[in-house]
């Protein structure tokens, strides 16, 4: 590592102008690559990046927030009404942003509100105290209040999903509808007819209006037809998949195999399945959407659609430093894959040659 050295032969701490001067650009072209514009080349950054370890380089942040306005802190805030949805996966996703922020000098600051009205509230405390200069919206619905109050405010933010109106916005998403989409091919494939559904959550949210989109896309394009009483709407824990499974039952409905757009409402359906004496991944198909731990230590493990989710906090934060740093939103717009996770909860209807209903308690 290379030492800077001061006249009075103490360390003298590395500027602007000596990680400019190794790198042989200007002060302005540095400051732009380490603040990630959109402007500066992949390799300008980084070469700067590898200057800066290399000169043991860091910014007074003080100074740099005088300067620019800017705190160089990207900012979440949790709803903790929805806590029980996160939780299974905002380790990894928390650890993505964190990463991808400290490459780049900054830092996350992380809110908590008791409901919408006051995550209101506290997204404009963070601005107006200048704790954040841009937001990373999770969960969001088809039409969001935040994304309205940020757009009001003139406050960068970037979306962990997609919304109705895409003005001004600026994204990361994984494509979950093409996995429900996948799941009816797969299980159609291996001589499933009748294909329920278990939805998450309700449709206000994207996630859940896609997933079910993607369902039903999944059922045209095998000629399946939409039997609205195998679509089951509005769910989200482990009690509610296996509610919606015994629901399958006593309605008799035919069903050999159940899509479930969460790996909780899977578990769920996998638990009350054996209740009522079935082997999941023979006498009825399940599967899951998320790729959670819980539902890998299954026996046998949930065939599931996984997401990366450390990947896509680390997608995130690095698009929310590129809005905040001028980047239009439209330029902004990223789309990922859910992939696959082979279990054991899949496998041919019990007889491939006739449909098999669900047996109940008494079967």
């Amino acid at each position: 590592m290379a030492t800077n050295v001061s006249k009075t032969g103490k360390a003298r701490r590395a500027t602007i102008q000596d990680l400019a001067r190794a790198v042989g650009v200007s002060k302005g072209t540095v400051s732009r690559a380490l603040n990630g514009y959109a402007d500066i080349s992949p390799e300008t950054r980084e070469r700067v990046a590898d200057a800066a370890r290399r000169l043991d380089y860091a910014p007074l942040a003080y100074a740099q927030a005088i300067r620019t306005g800017q705190s160089r802190a990207l900012g979440l805030v949790l709803q903790m009404e929805q806590h029980d949805a996160q939780r299974p996966f905002l380790a990894e996703f928390l650890r993505g942003i964190s990463r991808a922020a400290s490459a780049r000098n900054w830092t996350l600051t992380l809110a908590t509100a008791e409901g919408e009205a006051d995550g209101l509230e506290t997204y404009k405390r963070l601005i107006r105290e200048r704790k954040a200069d841009g937001f990373i919206l999770p969960r969001t619905q088809r039409r969001d209040p935040r994304v309205e109050l940020l757009r009001a405010e003139g406050c960068p933010f970037v979306l962990f999903g997609r919304t109705d109106d895409p003005d001004g916005c600026a994204w990361f998403d994984i494509r979950g509808g093409r996995a429900m989409q996948d799941a009816v091919a797969r299980l159609h494939a291996m001589g499933h007819r009748r294909i329920a559904f278990i939805g998450g959550a309700d449709e206000t949210y994207f996630y859940a209006s896609k997933r079910l989109d993607g369902y039903r896309a999944g059922l045209a394009d095998t000629g399946l037809p939409v039997d609205e009483a195998l679509i089951l709407r509005g769910r989200m824990s482990v009690a509610d998949g296996a509610a919606a499974l015994d629901a399958l039952v006593a309605g008799d409905l035919g069903a050999t195999a159940v899509i479930c757009a969460t790996d909780a409402l899977a578990i769920g359906a996998v638990r009350a399945a054996r209740a009522r004496g079935l082997t999941v991944g023979r006498d009825l198909s399940v599967i899951g959407y998320d790729g959670s731990r819980e539902g890998q230590t299954l026996d046998p493990p949930l065939t599931t659609y996984a997401v990366d989710q450390t990947n896509a906090g680390g997608r995130l934060a690095e698009l929310l430093i590129a809005r905040i740093g001028g980047a239009a939103p439209e330029t902004l717009r990223e789309t990922a894959d859910a992939v696959l996770c082979a279990g054991g909860t899949i496998g041919p209807p019990p007889s491939p040659d006739t449909e098999q209903t669900i047996p109940g308690r008494d079967s």
